[in-house]
């Protein structure tokens, strides 16, 4: 609740001028509204009597005023003049409305900016952990459907907030001072609609949360189903992910035919009961007109009647308001959820700058955990600078979690990294994470150009692109390519063989130049030819480099200055080739498994 009071006091304190403008245009509106409805009273008189005498004190004083322009004693004349001025006022109203609206939008309009802007810059922030826990689909839905149906709840209905309590003020006040007994059995009614809604709203707040829930499974669903679409194809699933897709749709399909009929039913109901009011008002009204020594005239009334269903209007769209704000409740929920995430790695408030790496990097008994589940156990581990020091182990062992930690994806459970001597939390996080490279079995390359795709972000020429192409073995494939470097890719770059996406991933690498280079199991799955030459563009890349080298395929670390094996999330072993081997320990088991001893 705090975080959704919060979201509203930051709107007014935003744009705390822009909302003062709205409300002084909705005032000039409501005003010149009035001045239409005091108009018929004398023209009702002048219509049925011929002039203007008897009238209420208010339209006396609107007659008064208007003397000099109309002359009373010709009857048509004035009716057409005070028609003529109604159309005036009722134009100028309209303007005032539409400038309402105006800036209406253009608040909407920087404020839906900000907020997804909040959204998109909390996605790049969140550790990596989040979103191994978290659907994909579901983290789409906030940022993109959430966002859109904030705008459609509560910021549609902000107008409204604004504008229609003062609205209902002043149409209140007024319908009291033409006769305060009748607006008394009127507003003894007018509750009922508010009741209704109320009733309605709060199954819908319900409803719409788990309608999002439902969505995030449904982009979900095809968002695996595009990630694994030749697995489908190839096991012949695609009757068993359409009948997923389909349970997942129905589901989301009935929560939304709930909210549909809900939201239909609230607009009727409010102007049925509405209605209802306005059919009691006649009755009594027209009683009391036609009571003996009445003070209600015939006139006044019709006057009251004109006026009373415009307070009708205001009531029914703040109810609407109130509903809609409960649906965007669930939708703000969610989005809160998101940004209220713990990002768990955490700039310090004094950070340490740093640019180089100079001595070492030194792993201090520790230790990591996915909630209850302990993935590093106890770890020391000093990687010199120059070094090539590889992580070896069966799959689950921690290999790629402790290189994380280096890179400070993630923070350790306990324990401490230290970057020549000063932990490293306490630095910079992204002035520490230029000082590393990664080049990682899992290539992820964006629907932009190769340029961009290189550069990443980073500052660089057309030159110092192609020298990071050459070192990576990339030249003679760029030099195919009909536009080059500014030949754009696929989505995820599937439209390239496995070796040239790995080799666009170790040039962008190479650009960056860092003096620390990960590589995660960065020759796997390829076939021959391409992992010689993705060796081969490794090679060049290592070279007077510090490298952490993650792999199950022995022969690619061989040359290590330090070979770590991990089981469990322990060190069971370490040190060189040859070592390992003649201590015939894990290391040699694997080796020998591989045949490559």
């Amino acid at each position: 609740m705090a975080r959704k009071s919060s979201f509203l006091a930051e709107l007014v304190h935003r744009y705390a001028g822009r909302l003062a403008v709205v409300f002084f245009f909705n005032f000039l509106s409501v005003v010149l509204t009035f001045c239409v409805y005091l108009l018929v009273e004398p023209f009702c008189k002048l219509l049925f009597t011929g002039d203007v005498s008897g009238l209420s004190p208010i339209s006396s004083f609107v007659v008064s005023r208007l003397q000099p322009v109309l002359h009373f004693e010709n009857i048509a004349s004035s009716i057409s003049l005070i028609v003529l001025l109604a159309i005036l006022f009722y134009f100028l109203k309209t303007l005032f409305s539409y400038l309402t609206q105006w800036f209406m939008a253009t608040l909407r309009s920087d404020l839906l900016y900000r907020l997804r802007n909040q959204v998109y810059r909390k996605i790049l922030i969140l550790p990596i952990g989040y979103f191994t826990s978290t659907r994909r689909g579901d983290v789409v839905s906030r940022a993109v459907g959430d966002v859109q149906e904030v705008e459609f709840t509560i910021l549609n209905s902000l107008k409204s907030f604004i504008t229609d309590p003062f609205s209902i003020l002043l149409y209140v006040a007024f319908l009291i001072y033409i006769n305060p007994r009748l607006t008394l059995y009127a507003f003894l009614l007018l509750p009922l609609p508010f009741l209704v809604i109320a009733k309605i709203s709060s199954v819908l707040r319900r409803d719409n949360r788990t309608s999002k829930q439902r969505m995030g499974s449904l982009l979900s669903q095809v968002e695996e189903t595009i990630d694994g679409l030749r697995v489908i194809k190839g096991f012949n699933a695609q009757k068993k992910a359409e009948e997923q897709f389909r349970r997942f749709n129905n589901q989301y399909s009935d929560t939304q035919t709930r909210i549909y009929r809900r939201v239909n039913m609230a607009s009727p109901m409010s102007e049925f009961l509405g209605v209802c009011v306005v059919m009691v008002v006649l009755v009594v009204g027209g009683s009391m007109v036609l009571s003996p020594n009445s003070s209600f005239s015939p006139e006044l009334f019709i006057t009251y009647i004109a006026l009373f269903p415009q307070l009708i209007a205001p009531i029914g769209s703040f109810s609407t308001a109130l509903s809609n704000y409960r649906r965007g409740q669930a939708a703000l929920d969610r989005l809160y959820e998101l940004l209220d995430a713990d990002e768990v790695i955490l700039q310090p408030e004094h950070p340490v700058s740093v640019s180089s790496f100079e001595h070492e990097v030194d792993i201090q008994s520790l230790s990591f955990s996915y909630g209850n589940h302990e993935v590093i156990s106890d770890v020391d581990l000093t990687i010199a600078k120059g070094q090539m020091v590889a992580l070896v182990g069966p799959s689950g062992s921690g290999k790629t979690t402790l290189a994380d930690i280096l890179e400070r994806f993630y923070d350790p459970t306990s324990g401490v990294v230290k970057l020549d001597g000063i932990d490293i939390r306490e630095y910079d996080i992204s002035q520490y994470r230029a000082l590393y490279a990664l080049v990682s079995q899992d290539i992820v390359l964006f629907n932009d150009t190769l340029f961009n795709n290189i550069t990443l972000g980073m500052a660089a020429t057309e030159d110092e692109v192609m020298e990071a192409v050459r070192v990576s073995h990339l030249q003679e494939f760029v030099e195919g390519l009909e536009d080059g470097l500014q030949h754009r890719l696929s989505d995820r770059g599937l439209n390239l063989s496995g070796g040239q996406r790995q080799r666009i991933s170790i040039a962008r690498a190479v650009l960056r130049n860092a003096p620390i280079l990960v590589l995660d199991e960065a020759t796997s799955a390829m076939d021959a030819e391409s992992e010689r030459l993705v060796q081969q563009a490794l090679d060049e890349a290592m070279q007077n480099r510090t490298v952490v080298v993650i792999a199950h395929r022995l022969s690619t670390i061989q040359r290590a200055d330090q070979i770590v094996v991990l089981s469990g999330g322990r060190i069971t072993e370490r040190g060189t080739h040859e070592e390992l081997m003649r201590r015939e320990g894990d290391y040699y088991k694997y080796i020998m498994i591989q045949n490559l001893g």
